[in-house]
């Protein structure tokens, strides 16, 4: 009987495990195809050319930032007076970047 209640135990556990594990990846996708649609939005009205957060934070993701970036990134992209403030300030941990045309370049 102990044997059954601990194999019931474990096999919660690593449910639950994975669960947070979808979630994550489902609210990465989420901030992404947000990041995006925001570059989309503004693309043809804003020069994105000197590289400027435009989501900070991401509206509804508030530990995200939407950052634009050189492709291929360049040193600059990593100065820190170049990227959004809610992440500097640890408001935010995490970051969709983009370049100029909206295309993915990374996440953190």
């Amino acid at each position: 009987m102990k044997i059954i209640i601990i194999l019931l135990i474990l096999a919660a556990i690593l449910i639950a495990g994975c669960i947070k594990s979808d979630d994550t990846e489902f609210l990465k996708q989420v901030a992404i195809d947000t990041c995006i649609k925001i570059c989309e939005s503004v693309k043809n009205t804003q020069d994105l050319s000197d590289g400027p957060c435009i989501g900070d934070p991401i509206p509804e993701h508030p530990d995200w930032v939407c950052d634009v970036a050189h492709s291929p990134r360049q040193a600059v992209d990593d100065q820190p007076e170049n990227q959004c403030q809610v992440f500097r300030n640890g408001q935010a941990h995490h970051f969709v970047e983009i370049d100029t045309s909206c295309n993915l370049i990374r996440i953190v």
